[in-house]
């Protein structure tokens, strides 16, 4: 996700907005990205899709981010 940082951030919001605690996931957001845990794939498709309703409509989303 290094290549997208507002998908990243989206993810990272919904990951700690789902999994706000111990409790609910057994690692952080970074942690969680690094091993691909579960927790993490599902933050990832909640931003994705986040980021698909937000679009307008007939607009392509980057594959990658320009500097």
């Amino acid at each position: 996700m290094q290549h997208d940082p507002l998908l990243r951030a989206i993810a990272r919001e919904t990951y700690n907005a789902c999994y706000p605690t111990e409790d609910w996931a057994p690692v952080r957001f970074e942690e969680a990205e690094r091993l691909g845990t579960v927790h993490y794939r599902q933050a990832v498709d909640a931003a994705q899709r986040a980021r698909a309703l937000t679009a307008a409509s007939g607009e392509q989303l980057p594959l990658f981010t320009t500097a």
